[in-house]
């Protein structure tokens, strides 16, 4: 039996560090730490453990993203985040000090066990959160929806299915569905391409229209 994928976790939330623990059981990996903070984390760790660090982009204690992936490098680890991601700075930030990936908190936490493993293999993931991130000569541009786009964006990207939408907004499933397409193909026009609901959730915070601290 190959050996189990060692990993650690650094998220201010107790909820997020406990529900990372327990994932972790199911998916046979072994948790070595879990700390609100990268300095109280790496105190308690022998260097080159664990493999991989998750690791929350905001910190309660002030720290900056790039030193503490500098930190956890240092240390002989790989890191990878694991956020809301709606901070492009601190996105790009984060992989120049040499984060391995980003997986975003509007994902299945499955995605990220699957980001980790890749990372254990070998892997820099590189997928539309790192891209957007590290591109930073591309000028954020607006994609100017209309006051519909932007409802029915809001509500579709928190969550709810196309059926829901329509009915909240007592419009037709496929007004609804029109009105998602122009939503991609207006973002597709300024380059800032979406093709699943996890990139237009990233678009709507982007764009302020969903607060992403809340999620």
């Amino acid at each position: 039996m190959a050996d189990k994928v060692t990993v650690a976790i650094v998220d201010d939330h107790d909820a997020i560090r406990l529900g990372f623990k327990g994932a972790c059981l199911e998916n046979n990996f072994e948790v070595l730490g879990s700390a609100a903070s990268v300095s109280d984390l790496l105190t308690n760790l022998e260097p080159g453990e664990p493999q991989v660090v998750v690791l929350d982009l905001s910190l309660a204690d002030g720290s900056q993203v790039e030193n503490n992936v500098q930190s956890i490098r240092a240390h002989g680890s790989q890191v990878v985040i694991y956020s809301i991601a709606d901070k492009r700075n601190q996105v790009r930030g984060a992989i120049k000090a040499g984060a391995a990936a980003i997986v975003t908190k509007a994902q299945p936490m499955s995605d990220l066990f699957e980001v980790i493993q890749l990372v254990v293999d070998g892997v820099y993931v590189n997928n539309v959160h790192t891209t957007a991130a590290i591109d930073s000569d591309l000028e954020f541009k607006e994609a100017k929806l209309s006051p519909r786009e932007r409802e029915v964006l809001t509500l579709y990207a928190s969550g709810l299915a196309l059926k829901q939408v329509a009915f909240t907004l007592n419009i037709k499933l496929n007004t609804a569905k029109e009105h998602i397409d122009r939503v991609r193909s207006k973002y597709a026009d300024i380059g800032r391409p979406v093709s699943t609901k996890t990139e237009l959730l990233i678009r709507a915070i982007e764009d302020g229209l969903i607060d992403g601290g809340s999620i």
